[in-house]
């Protein structure tokens, strides 16, 4: 007799209902399996008179007992596979067929298994022919309908061929083989979900952004997970769609069968409903050899790699330690209930994750010190990511301290920063200024062969720019542009704008025209910056020049700009140019505003215009705004040196109420024209000021300083110190 013509649908689908796998007509199988386990007894071999003791000498034992000769290997989980080694399927209903063949092989190996345990003093012959008899009676009283009788049997012990102990050992391999079959197909479909094309796509553009090693594992499997739920979700709606037809069908038809099977339900692990007998047939290679094992363990740890772990319920106690845990203060200590928490559970590191998202969510003060600790936790498997992770959540909340103790633990622990930290720590170093150990753990990462991505090259640029050193920024871009990383528009302008800053007009233009070839046109920010950068470094010529371009290409320039120009005019004291340029303007209907009358006002007043200077204070009132800091230094130098001592004496009390704003130039200029006016008290209270902020003193001021004290020494007066030190000469007008 073969098996394959032995079970018909009916009787499969009652299997699966004393196995507790199926809920009604639902094509599902359930995730609460019943299952009995109590050992073998030999005894039970030798309770039915039809058997007898050596059923290997059975005709139709032996006839049958080549088809069990070939067998195939299974470790704990029992992973068995029809597809490749084991069976062939002969008939046109080949799908259902092998889910049958692959339940009753991996039945046939356990239940070897635990004949041979039971009965070790037997040889293979025996156990064998033990082995169909077994399969035999099952099949037969599956064939006969007798479900009841082969419950009751398993309970009661009434059946006169089984033992009981028999009968709750089938029972139990039953269950185990039903929910290894649902576990090896919810692998499969993951293998399946993991090579389509939308999660490739984002793990190809997670790649891209930088995210590496476990973390883009645990991302992808999140969103594999996610389309199978997705995918599940969408089949349950067309499923209970069709069974709504069906039934509306069932009411309108009286012809139609009750229970039809709706079509388009999804293949599942259930045994399948099918008519006619099972064609069953075992041949191929003997996999029963030791090496065969060793495959199947192989691929049983690649499998536990591949399917990710479950974490275990939470109830009990351990649940309420889990509360208390979250219903901490950021202040108390969470060690003593996280000890208490990983004795009662015993976590893996699954149960860790799923712990700390929990925390992160609901207590997120006290997230961080939890994670810290757990980096100390064995069963936790700490590697370099978790590391990682609390670097940058504290970088992100410039916590330096705390990011670099833990960069400290990782190192003694002997973790090596790999790339996803070293850029962590190089963003975090840029964003605190601290350009020293930003470049250290740059080239760090350089010595260690990772190759710096945009962001990385981005936070080091920025840091030497924040630091004033645009020319080691401008060399690391160089190097980005050699390696292929090309420069974004925000690199360019801030190097292009550290160079207006500092009056470099050479490397203004360099990154102008870099900025060219990258495909960046020339705006009005563009425009602006360079003639700031002219106006700074005295250039009036090219600032006119590029003030002019500006114009060509449709630029209108503002106020500031306006400004510049003016100011690099008055580096070389045109001020016919200037006029004629505001002439021009005022001709294009542009009217000066605040910017360009303090330029105006600072350079009247160093030509002692006064009256002209007060003209243009009026028009800066007019304006509506209030008079900015920076013309009170042009005041104060004015009436100073014109011995103006009421108003100047104003604007420089103005200037002490704010002198935490003053730099160092600008308590040189308040300093000297001091001296010029004969202030010489007041300039002496400015100097101690200025050496109070830290600044100091250059060495004009040092000169003037002793020429004063050798004056005061030989009895000079106010007026012949100043015609001596200063000469009170009015620069010539051009």
């Amino acid at each position: 007799m073969y098996w394959k013509h032995l079970i018909s649908g009916q009787i499969i689908n009652k299997i699966s209902k004393i196995n507790g796998r199926l809920r009604s007509k639902s094509p599902y199988i359930s995730e609460n399996s019943f299952a009995m386990s109590a050992p073998v007894s030999t005894s039970s071999f030798h309770s039915s008179n039809t058997y007898g003791s050596k059923p290997s000498q059975n005709p139709q034992c032996q006839k049958l007992n080549a088809s069990f000769r070939r067998y195939i290997h299974s470790t704990r989980l029992t992973k068995l596979s029809y597809v490749e080694d084991g069976l062939k399927l002969e008939s046109d209903e080949s799908d259902e067929d092998g889910t049958m063949n692959e339940f009753l092989s991996r039945f046939v190996w356990i239940m070897r298994g635990k004949l041979s345990e039971a009965c070790g003093d037997c040889d293979k012959r025996t156990i064998d022919g033990m082995l169909l008899i077994i399969v035999e009676k099952v099949v037969s009283e599956l064939e006969k309908g007798g479900v009841e009788q082969m419950l009751g049997s398993a309970m009661s012990s009434s059946s006169q061929d089984f033992s009981e102990d028999l009968w709750n050992t089938v029972w139990e391999v039953s269950n185990m083989v039903l929910d290894d079959m649902k576990k090896a197909t919810k692998k499969e479909k993951m293998k399946r979900v993991l090579q389509c094309e939308e999660v490739k796509e984002m793990v190809r553009f997670a790649s891209e952004i930088g995210i590496r090693g476990d973390m883009l594992r645990e991302m992808r499997f999140k969103w594999a997970r996610q389309k199978i739920e997705k995918s599940d979700f969408y089949e349950g709606l067309e499923r209970f769609r069709a069974e709504e037809k069906a039934r509306e069908k069932a009411k309108a038809t009286t012809d139609v069968e009750e229970g039809a099977v709706v079509e388009g339900r999804p293949k599942t692990v259930s045994l399948p409903k099918r008519r006619g007998k099972i064609r069953y047939k075992i041949y191929g290679l003997d996999l029963s050899g030791p090496k065969w094992t060793e495959v199947a363990d192989k691929v049983h740890e690649v499998g536990e790699m591949i399917w990710p772990e479950e974490p275990k319920p939470i109830s009990g106690k351990s649940k309420l330690v889990t509360e208390k845990i979250l219903a901490l203060n950021e202040e108390d200590d969470p060690t003593p209930l996280l000890a208490e928490w990983a004795e009662l559970l015993q976590p893996s590191r699954t149960d860790w994750t799923v712990f700390l998202d929990r925390l992160k969510e609901e207590n997120p003060g006290l997230y961080l010190k939890v994670a810290e600790l757990l980096l100390s936790e064995k069963s936790f498997q700490t590697n370099v990511r978790d590391y990682s992770k609390l670097i940058d959540a504290h970088a992100k909340e410039n916590r330096l301290k705390d990011a670099e103790r833990i960069l400290e633990k990782m190192k003694e622990d002997g973790v090596m920063p790999d790339l996803l930290t070293c850029t962590v720590l190089v963003h975090m170093y840029s964003k605190a200024g601290n350009l020293d150990r930003a470049k250290e753990t740059f080239e760090s990462l350089k010595m260690h062969g990772f190759r710096p991505d945009l962001k990385v090259y981005n936070s080091i640029i920025m840091a030497y720019v924040n630091a004033g050193q645009p020319k080691l920024a401008e060399s690391l871009m160089r190097e980005m542009e050699a390696k292929d990383v090309k420069a974004t528009n925000e690199i360019y302008m801030a190097l292009l704008r550290s160079f207006s800053q500092s009056g470099d007009v050479s490397g203004a233009g360099r990154i102008a025209t870099t900025m060219q070839f990258a495909g960046f046109q020339p705006n009005f920010e563009t425009c602006k910056l360079l003639v700031q950068a002219c106006s700074r470094a005295g250039e009036p010529d090219q600032a006119r020049s590029n003030f002019d371009y500006m114009m060509k290409i449709g630029q209108r320039p503002d106020d500031e700009c306006i400004a510049s120009m003016i100011a690099a005019y008055e580096k070389k004291n045109l001020l016919d140019k200037a006029l004629n340029l505001l002439l021009q303007l005022e001709k294009d209907g542009f009217l000066p505003g605040v910017a360009t009358y303090i330029v105006l006002l600072d350079w009247l007043g160093k030509l002692q215009l006064i009256n002209e200077a007060e003209e243009l204070l009026g028009k800066i009132s007019q304006q509506g705004e209030a008079p900015p800091f920076q013309i009170h230094i042009s005041l104060c130098d004015m009436y100073s040196r014109a011995g103006i001592e009421k108003k100047a004496l104003q604007a420089l009390g103005v200037l002490e109420a704010k002198k935490d704003e003053l730099s160092s130039e600008d308590f040189e200029r308040i300093i000297n024209a001091l001296k010029a006016g004969g202030f010489s008290k007041h300039a002496q209270r400015m100097h101690e000021l200025m050496e109070a902020r830290g600044f100091t003193a250059s060495e004009k001021i040092k000169v003037n300083q002793r020429m004063h004290e050798l004056m005061e020494a030989r009895g000079f007066t106010a007026s012949e110190k100043i015609s001596r030190t200063f000469g009170r000469m009015r620069p010539a007008t051009r």
